[in-house]
Order: C-alpha cells, then sequence, then structure tokens
C-alpha cells in the first residue's frame, strides 16, 4: 500500500523532515502552553543570551540553545575527557547554514524553537530547555530520542548526526576512539 500524496513538496536536507504542516501542528500545541505564559512571559521565561560574535545564520538564542544541546549530547567522560566548550561546536552548525538554502535554514529555526520551549510545551513546565539544570536537561533531550512523537524523535536524529559528525571530525577526539588520523596522513610521514 502507497502513501496518499501531498500537496507538499519534498524537501531535502537535515531537516528536511520539519514541514510546514507538521510545525503548524506543533505550533498548535505550543501555542496553547505559550498563550497561558503570555507574551511578555514568553520572553521572559527565555531570558537574554550573550551576544556572539561572527555567527553568519544563528542568533545569539539559537546559538544558547545549541550550546547547551551540545553540552547534553556530548558530556566530557572518563572514555573521553575532551572539553567540547572549546571546540564551539554551534558555530560549526552556523557555519554548515550558511551555506544551505534558505529554507533548510527555516527548518533548523523551527527545529531549535521547539527544542527550546520543549519543556513548556511537552513537559508542562515553565522553563526552558537553556535554562534546566545539566541533569533535567539531559533527561529532557533523551525523551526526545524515544518520544512516540516522529516529529521529536526526528529532531533528536538530525541534531545527533550532525553533531557527532562534527565532534569525532576534531582531532583531539581521535587518540580516545582509536582512529590514527588519515591514512593519506600517514603514508605520507604527516603528523594528523
Amino acid at each position: 500500500m502507497t502513501d496518499a500524496p501531498t500537496n507538499e513538496p519534498q524537501r531535502e536536507g537535515l531537516f528536511g523532515f520539519l514541514s510546514r504542516r507538521r510545525f503548524l501542528k506543533t505550533s498548535l500545541v505550543a501555542g496553547g502552553a505559550i498563550l497561558g505564559v503570555g507574551g511578555g512571559g514568553l520572553l521572559a521565561l527565555r531570558g537574554r543570551a550573550p551576544e556572539v560574535a561572527g555567527l553568519r545564520v544563528l542568533d545569539a538564542h539559537e546559538y544558547r540553545t545549541l550550546q547547551s544541546l551540545v553540552e547534553v549530547m556530548l558530556p566530557r567522560t572518563d572514555e573521553i575527557p575532551v572539553d567540547v566548550a572549546s571546540m564551539d561546536l554551534p558555530r560549526a552548525f552556523d557555519e554548515f547554514l550558511a551555506d544551505e538554502p534558505a529554507q533548510n535554514v527555516k527548518d533548523l529555526q523551527k527545529a531549535l524553537v521547539l527544542i527550546e520551549f520543549g519543556p513548556l510545551v511537552f513537559d508542562r513546565r515553565i522553563t526552558t530547555f537553556s535554562r534546566l539544570p545539566l541533569g533535567e536537561r539531559t533527561e529532557h533531550w533523551d525523551g526526545w530520542g524515544v518520544s512516540d512523537s516522529l516529529l521529536r524523535r526526528q529532531v533528536s536524529i538530525a541534531m545527533r548526526k550532525f553533531f557527532n559528525l562534527v565532534y569525532f571530525d576534531h582531532e583531539e577526539v581521535w587518540p580516545h576512539i582509536g582512529y590514527p588520523g588519515p591514512s593519506l596522513k600517514r603514508q605520507r610521514g604527516m603528523s594528523p
């Protein structure tokens, strides 16, 4: 049995799954929660984000959301004792987006709104993702990967794919995962 055709064009890209229809449906739920807080209350709930120089696509709040997300996705461990904050992975995301089509950028921004206001929308908590304590933020984000909501699972997978890609591309991680560096460099006797 085939899926019924839709009038919505198929989009490619990391966040192509975040269709206008799917976002509208989630936004209606979010809108109810947001109205409960109020417009001014929503701004207060989000708080101020420190300015970040040199961003090409992201604003300071989006950058902060990604920073908070990276902290829970890639924590320092005994196995990989690398400080992820020093890698500035949200900036790598900003650089990636700078060359993406406008629709892909809009899709990411929708995903970031859902992540940031996820505790309010999905858990009915009067807080945002970036303002949760680390343990609660980790628990909340882990729930996205196993959620009954296909949209939440898709956002989780897309974020994990991107950040794993850029994280494991950093040379300081390589010794901890047993990767000796690019074989061409080793063959030519160059250090990685």
